[in-house]
């Protein structure tokens, strides 16, 4: 074995230790790549019970109160700095401690009531919303999730209300998207008492104004030469912390605190280690799980803003004697964002209820919620950019501020192209271990491996002539249920062939993952509008209404995303990539002039 194989084996061998070590139930992303329409997921679409709705609706008329009084999000943009009595408003709402259990001080909502709260904050200001994301999500759910009961006593009554604050260190100068990449290194004592942290973290939001960090730091493995990521519990009053930048400055959410921190020799009690030693990478995705379900609330709040701003000037401003809504191109964009905006609503509340329901293994599903609302985000902000035109230029209007808040989107809590590919990857192992134990059955036949080869082709075969069955209730979505069940079938069938053409090279192959992946999450999103437009429509009639409600916008929806889906599929087989590739490869041997 050369060395290049050697580290391709170590790669797949950490992929598989990191990622497959958990429970490997067909969830409802998985369940795509299998031709499989997990419907128990997705259907019906998720409602909260009545007196959970009654106390979230009571806490979003407060926070709505606080918002419109106390939050100027132009102000902090200009400050770089989000008041203290923005924060102290937020801890009195219980927006800091949403989650967290009432015995600890917090209010014990669900995910899914969580999410509303965010998109409340997210429809104002991205800061703020970044923020709370940063304290609540990440920054003290992992203390929630894996913390001892003697470690929540003792940090999470001060964290809720926001008293104290905390913040979540992954991020290293070679340890971003790469998350096992971590080079912080956190050495035992003698006597086991504590352990030595070394280290730089950098892009850490709220570092310089928290006062309990979780921070993943490298530490041996018993027995062994090898270093294994472990979460510690740390605070900034401790010896050798130092703050080397309290607030980097940055292009968008710029209230955020954004800091770059070293610590030398910190001696951390053993009593702060959070969850088993070693297991750090699993605390870090497992809490990333919960932050991309309320990265997807924030950034549908911001994308429902976005529609309001454009309705509000297309029927105001006017060119050529008409307002601009009755221009087609401009309707085109209204029309784009609504439909989105519907989406990313229903792909949110989706995903969060997963958490909510217990269910494991959810890793895809916010992977692809967190890479389809940012990018649809994105999008979004620049179709309203272009209808107000040379206006939102200028910092008199949001515009500017948001296309500059909405950049970090596709870039934090996990590049939306390393997601792309993992999303591809992840997916793409069922059928291909499937496939792998039918080929090597073939090369050495044996008894033992007959019955598992046997297992796998039904599996396979099933899925090739079976066209999956999309339950909705409401006569008029049947022809899009029909569609979307044939779609699976063909992406089923167009992941099967790409695993045959290419076997073990696909790993490298991120112009075919990309577009595996793409189809894979317009699937998930059509899946989720068609949840919920059956769950509306069910809902109306119960309650009398003689008429169905609107849902234009859903149904604009699922035939782009149903188009989208044919072209990112037939673009398997009809593409550029070698052109593209031997384009870039071009530029980038060219010598530096």
């Amino acid at each position: 074995m050369n060395k290049l194989d050697a580290q391709r084996q170590k790669e797949i061998q950490q992929a598989e230790e990191l990622l497959f070590a958990g429970p490997q139930a067909l969830g409802f992303a998985k369940g795509l790549f299998h031709g499989h329409f997990v419907a128990d997921w997705v259907m019906p679409y998720p409602r909260m019970p009545a007196a959970q709705k009654a106390e979230l609706d009571e806490t979003l008329i407060e926070l709505r109160k606080f918002l419109d009084e106390h939050l100027d999000p132009a102000e902090i943009d200009r400050q770089a700095d989000i008041p203290r009595s923005v924060i102290d408003g937020l801890g009195r709402v219980g927006v800091l401690g949403m989650t967290a259990p009432k015995e600890y001080g917090g209010r014990g909502f669900s995910q899914m009531a969580n999410c509303k709260v965010l998109e409340e904050i997210g429809r104002r200001c991205a800061s703020t919303s970044v923020f709370v994301n940063a304290h609540h999500s990440i920054g003290i759910r992992a203390l929630l999730l894996f913390g001892t009961h003697e470690q929540k006593q003792k940090w999470l009554p001060k964290l809720v209300t926001g008293e104290q604050l905390g913040a979540f260190a992954l991020t290293e100068k070679e340890a971003g998207s790469d998350a096992a990449n971590v080079q912080m290194q956190a050495r035992p004592s003698e006597d086991g008492s504590h352990f030595v942290l070394n280290g730089e973290k950098r892009y850490i939001t709220n570092a310089a104004i928290a006062h309990e960090l979780t921070v993943m730091a490298r530490t041996p493995v018993p027995g062994s030469d090898k270093t294994a990521v472990t979460a510690f519990l740390v605070t900034p009053d401790l010896p050798g912390f130092e703050i080397l930048e309290a607030r980097m400055p940055k292009m968008g959410i710029r209230g955020t605190a954004t800091g770059r921190f070293v610590m030398r020799g910190v001696k951390v009690p053993k009593e702060n280690i959070l969850g088993p030693l070693g297991k750090g990478l699993k605390v870090a995705l497992t809490v990333l799980d919960f932050g991309r379900t309320t990265f997807g609330a924030c950034c549908t709040g911001a994308a429902k803003t976005c529609l309001e701003l454009a309705i509000q000037h297309a029927n105001t401003r006017k060119q050529f004697d008409k307002t601009l809504g009755n221009f087609h191109l401009v309707k085109k964009k209204i029309a784009r964002i609504a439909a989105d905006a519907y989406a990313m609503e229903a792909m949110t509340t989706v995903t969060a209820a997963f958490i909510d329901r217990g269910l494991e293994d959810y890793m895809l599903e916010t992977a692809m919620l967190k890479v389809f609302t940012t990018e649809r985000l994105w999008e979004c902000i620049n179709d309203v950019f272009q209808i107000y035109g040379g206006s939102a230029y200028f910092i008199d209007l949001p515009l500017e501020r948001m296309l500059r808040d909405a950049r970090i989107n596709q870039i934090g809590e996990g590049a939306n192209e390393v997601l792309t590919s993992f999303i591809a990857l992840v997916g793409m192992r069922g059928p291909g271990m499937e496939f792998k134990e039918i080929y090597d059955t073939m090369m050495k036949p044996s008894r033992d491996r007959m019955s598992k080869a046997w297992a796998a082709g039904k599996s396979r075969l099933g899925a090739t002539i079976r066209v999956p069955d999309v339950p909705v209730r409401s006569e008029q979505l049947r022809g899009h249920a029909r569609q979307l069940g044939r779609l699976i079938w063909r992406f089923n069938f167009s992941v099967n062939r790409a695993l045959i053409a290419y076997r073990e090279p696909i790993l490298d192959m991120q112009l075919v993952q990309e577009r595996i992946a793409n189809a894979a999450m317009d699937l998930f999103a059509s899946t989720c509008v068609l949840s919920r437009e059956d769950s509306e429509i069910q809902f109306a009639r119960r309650n009398g209404d003689a008429g169905a409600p609107d849902h234009v916008a859903a149904d604009l929806f699922l035939r782009q995303s149903f188009r989208r889906v044919r072209g990112f599929l037939a673009g398997l087989t009809d593409n550029d990539d070698a052109s593209v590739l031997a384009t870039a490869d071009s530029c980038l041997a060219r010598p530096r002039s």
